[in-house]
């Protein structure tokens, strides 16, 4: 990699710059404990009833898939609000990428956010990276399954201080599922930039596949395994310390 060439990071949150366990030991057990009272609280919000509408919908594609989710109760707001919530924690626990949990769940953290109960979490060696590459003149994005509310609500109440100001934009699953080649190829256009601009970061083999399919630079990212630990030949980084250096 030539690394003149790149102008923009694109990070994946999950593994890359946040710890996998703050997303599944914080924030989808949080969720999961306030969506049936969120959903109580909020469901005559026309966004939220909205939502409400696209699980519907995205419960009968479960169906037709052959899955087996919670039945789905829709005779009276009353019973629907409880069997929603069932569907949703099913989903939740399938890490199920779909937009309209995702969006859901944004909304729910958000009050955990707004109260001091969440508080965004990122590796130690990540605020200094984004600031050596923004001292660089790269632009930094982030693209994860998460909604972009969440992910903007993450970065802003990191320890260190609110990190969006260094985030030019923030992408989701509205942009594309991220192991399609053609999400990188919108990305790329949003910014008005030649996918060969791009270095995407991640912790997901297939993600870095579909974006090398499109021309954009990419590296795995690996936090688990030690560096000392890594077999030799292996592209992978381990921590943003290894990343475009000064």
């Amino acid at each position: 990699m030539d690394a003149s060439q790149v102008r923009v990071l694109l990070l994946d949150i999950e593994g890359t710059t946040t710890p996998i366990d703050f997303v599944y030991k914080t924030l989808f057990p949080y969720a999961s404990r306030r969506v049936e009272s969120y959903l109580r609280e909020h469901s005559a919000e026309s966004a939220v009833h909205s939502l409400i509408g696209d699980l519907r919908g995205q419960h009968a594609t479960d169906q037709s898939q052959g899955l087996q989710p919670p039945a789905w109760c829709s005779d009276t707001s009353g019973a629907e609000i409880p069997s929603a919530s069932e569907y949703v924690r099913w989903l939740i626990a399938r890490d199920s990428k779909c937009t309209p949990l995702k969006s859901l769940q944004g909304k729910i953290w958000q009050e955990g956010f707004d109260s001091g109960e969440l508080h965004g979490e990122v590796y130690v060696d990540v605020p200094p990276a984004l600031a050596r590459w923004r001292r660089q003149g790269r632009e930094i994005c982030i693209y994860s399954s998460g909604s972009v509310l969440a992910q903007k609500l993450l970065f802003q109440t990191v320890k260190s201080g609110d990190l969006t100001p260094q985030i030019t934009a923030f992408f989701d699953t509205q942009t594309g599922i991220k192991t399609a080649a053609e999400s990188y190829r919108r990305i790329a256009a949003t910014l008005s930039r030649k996918p060969s601009e791009f270095l995407f970061v991640s912790d997901a083999q297939k993600e870095i596949d579909a974006a090398r399919t499109t021309g954009m630079h990419a590296l795995l990212c690996d936090r688990e395994t030690p560096e000392s630990a890594t077999t030799a030949g292996s592209s992978a980084v381990h921590t943003f310390d290894e990343i475009l250096a000064d």
